[in-house]
C-alpha cells in the first residue's frame, strides 16, 4: 500500500508508463488527457509527471479498461481454451465469466476442471492474461428428458459449489422447474446463494408472477430477452440484461432499445456462443461494441456494459475501470466507433499487440474425462425408417438466422416415408454416451439438403449426435465416422466422404484457431452445395435442434420435445 500511495505521489517511480493516450473514464463518460502509471499491477494514476521504469507509446490512441465477457460457453468455438484465448485477449477481453456447461454435460466435473486447469497454464510476463470466472453449470443435463453424459443433482451442487474453483452457479434454463419450486432445482440454487456465489439466469418471455417467482429464487442475470419491454421489466425486477452478440444469437438492436439514461447500468455484454471463424473475422466483444455503437447507443454506454457494469454485477473489486487503485487492464483503441484494438494490457503486463497474444498458446493436454467421449449402440440404415399410418407428422420448421422452431405438419403416408425430392429432411438425434441405442427421429422441413447426409456431435444440451439427410444409408454412415472420430463434424454424398474430428469430448479441437478454421468452413461449403439454405448454418443450425429450453419444438435422443407442453408429442398425429 505504501509502494501504492508513494508512486501515486510521484516520490517513487512506477513500474509502467502507458503515455500519449486519451483516457476514457467509465464514471464520467468523458475522456481525460493524461498517462497512465502503474505499479504492483495496479494503476496509481492519471495525468502528468509520473515517472516509470518502463513506458509504453500509446501513439494517440483511446485507453479504455479491457474487455469482459459476462457469460460464454467457450466449447462454442471448437477452439481449446489455449486457442480461445489466443484469439479473444487481442480483441481486448480479459475476463470471462465462463459456464463450462456444454463439456460437463458431457464429461462432468472432469470436463468443467479441464476448461480451468487448460486456461491456468496460460502466463505471460508472470501474470495471467486471462481472468476465468468458472461457472458450475446448473443444468446437467438441461432437462429430465434427455440422455447427457452426467448428472449433477443438488447434493453434488452443494459440494462442488463451494470449492475455490467455481466462481457461480452456471445459467440455470430449467425455469418452469423454478417457478414450479422443484426440491431438486432449489436445492442447487440455494446451496450457490448460501455460499455466496451469484446464479446466472436464462429466463426467454417470463414476465409478471412467473418472472417474479424466478427472481425470487435469486437469480440474477438473463441473456434471453426478446423484446425492448421484456428487457425493461427483467431490469425493473431487479435483473441484469446480458445483451448477446453471438454467432448464432444476436439482440443487441432490441436490448439497445431498452436502454436509457437511467437504467443503463443494469445492461451488460456477452457472447455467449461465438465461433471461431467470427472470432477471427469479427472479434469477440469489441465487435459488440462495434455494433452497439452502430446500432444507434453512445459509445459511454456501451462501454460501461463491456467493463464497469460488468464487474459491478459480479461484485469484482476493483476491475472495470481506469482509475487508482484499479487493476491494471488496459486496451488501446484507434475511436470509440471502430474499437479497433492495437495493444491489451493484463495488470501492465503487454499481453498482446496488433492482433497477436504475447503468451504461448501452443501447448495443449486433456484429462482423459474427455478423451474418447463418444460410445454408440448398434445403428444401421434401418434404425432412419419412418412408417406412417396417413394421418399428418410433425415436422419442425427452422426460423432463419435464430435457434427457434415452429411446428408444422405435413401428410403422412401409409407405409415408409421416403423424403428424397421433397421439402423434408430426416432429423436424428442419437445417444452417445452410454451406448443405450436410443434415437430419436424426427423432421425438417425447409432445410433444402439433399443427396446424402451430414451430422454432428455437438448438440446443445446433452449433446448427443445429430443427423441430418434424405438417405437412410447415408445417415447410418455418418454416424460411424461421428463415432470413429470420436466426435466432431461429417458429411457423406454418392461421391465424398468427409469428417472433422473435435477430439476433446467431441466439442472441440486440439488443433490450431486456423486449422480448425479452415476445416469447418471447408466442410461447410460442402454441406452447403448439397443445397442447405442460405438462411441456415448447415452445422451450426443443426446444434440448436435438440436443445429443449428453446421454442418450440425440439428433437431428443428419447423422441420430439414440445417446450410449450413441457412433455414429449408423438411424430405422427392420426
Amino acid at each position: 500500500m505504501k509502494h501504492l500511495i508513494d508512486c501515486a505521489m510521484q516520490r517513487e517511480e512506477a513500474d509502467l508508463l502507458i503515455r500519449n493516450v486519451s483516457v476514457f473514464n467509465v464514471f464520467t463518460g468523458e475522456l481525460e488527457t493524461g498517462d497512465i502509471a502503474v505499479a504492483e499491477g495496479r494503476i496509481v494514476g492519471v495525468g502528468q509527471g509520473y515517472r516509470a521504469k518502463t513506458e509504453y507509446d500509446g501513439q494517440g490512441q483511446i485507453a479504455l479498461p479491457a474487455f469482459m465477457d459476462a457469460h460464454i460457453h467457450i466449447e462454442s468455438s471448437m477452439l481449446s481454451p489455449e486457442a480461445w484465448a489466443a484469439l479473444a485477449v487481442p480483441h481486448g477481453t480479459t475476463a470471462i465469466v465462463a459456464d463450462p456447461h456444454e463439456i460437463v454435460n458431457v464429461a462432468g466435473i472432469a470436463g468443467a476442471e479441464y476448461i480451468g486447469e487448460a486456461f491456468s497454464r496460460l502466463s505471460c510476463g508472470g501474470k495471467k492474461p486471462l481472468d476465468v470466472y468458472l461457472q458450475l453449470p446448473s443444468c446437467v443435463p438441461a432437462t429430465p428428458f434427455e440422455t447427457s453424459g452426467a448428472v449433477i443433482d443438488a447434493r453434488e451442487t452443494a459440494r462442488e459449489i463451494v470449492r475455490e474453483r467455481f466462481f457461480g452457479l452456471g445459467e440455470m434454463m430449467n425455469f418452469p422447474a423454478v417457478i414450479g419450486a422443484d426440491a431438486q432445482v432449489l436445492g442447487k440454487i440455494q446451496a450457490a446463494v448460501e455460499a455466496g456465489k451469484p446464479v446466472d439466469g436464462h429466463a426467454p418471455g417470463l414476465s409478471g408472477k412467473e418472472l417474479a417467482a424466478y427472481r425470487c429464487a435469486g437469480i440474477l442475470t438473463d441473456h434471453e430477452s426478446l423484446t425492448p419491454a421484456e428487457c425493461r421489466e427483467k431490469v425493473a425486477r431487479g435483473m441484469y440484461v446480458q445483451i448477446r452478440c453471438g454467432s448464432s444469437a444476436n439482440n443487441i438492436a432490441d436490448a439497445k432499445d431498452a436502454i436509457d439514461d437511467f437504467n443503463f447500468r443494469r445492461f451488460v455484454l456477452c457472447s455467449d456462443d461465438k465461433n471461431a471463424a467470427d472470432l477471427s473475422a469479427r472479434g469477440h466483444i469489441d465487435d459488440a461494441l462495434r455494433r452497439l455503437v452502430a446500432a444507434g447507443l453512445a459509445p459511454k454506454y456501451a462501454i460501461a456494459l463491456a467493463t464497469i457494469n460488468i464487474a459491478e454485477c459480479y461484485r469484482l473489486p476493483d476491475r472495470g475501470a481506469i482509475a487508482p487503485r484499479y487493476f491494471a487492464d488496459v486496451v488501446l483503441v484507434d475511436s470509440l466507433i471502430n474499437y479497433h484494438v492495437s495493444a491489451v494490457f493484463k495488470e501492465g503486463v503487454l499481453v498482446a499487440e496488433h492482433g497477436a497474444p504475447r503468451f504461448e498458446t501452443s501447448r495443449r493436454t486433456m484429462n482423459g474425462a474427455v478423451a474418447s467421449t463418444v460410445k454408440i449402440g448398434p445403428v444401421t440404415p434401418q434404425s432412419f425408417r419412418i412408417v406412417g399410418h396417413e394421418g399428418r407428422f410433425r415436422a419442425m420448421e427452422v426460423q432463419p438466422h435464430g435457434l427457434y422452431t415452429k411446428e408444422t405438419f405435413v401428410p403422412a403416408p401409409k407405409g415408409e416415408l421416403s423424403v428424397k425430392g421433397t421439402d423434408l429432411n430426416k432429423l436424428a438425434v442419437i445417444e452417445r454416451h452410454f451406448a443405450t441405442g436410443n434415437i430419436g427421429l424426427g423432421l425438417v422441413k425447409g432445410y433444402g439438403l439433399h443427396g446424402g447426409a451430414i451430422g454432428i456431435s455437438v448438440a446443445h444440451d446433452s449433446h448427443n449426435l445429430v443427423v441430418l439427410g434424405d438417405d437412410d444409408a447415408a445417415m447410418a454412415r455418418v454416424t460411424a465416422l461421428l463415432a470413429e472420430a470420436g466426435g466432431g463434424m461429417a458429411l457423406v454424398t454418392e461421391h465424398e466422404e468427409d469428417v472433422f474430428a473435435l477430439d476433446i469430448a467431441g466439442l472441440m479441437s486440439s488443433k490450431d484457431a486456423a486449422t480448425v478454421i479452415a476445416r469447418t468452413d471447408e466442410i461447410a461449403q460442402k454441406a452447403r452445395k448439397m443445397g442447405v439454405k442460405a438462411d441456415y448454418e448447415p452445422f451450426m443450425t443443426l446444434v440448436f435442434l435438440s436443445l429443449a429450453v428453446i421454442p418450440e419444438l425440439k428433437l431428443l435422443d428419447r423422441g420430439l420435445f414440445d417446450l410449450g407442453r413441457w412433455s414429449f408429442v408423438p411424430l405422427e398425429e392420426v
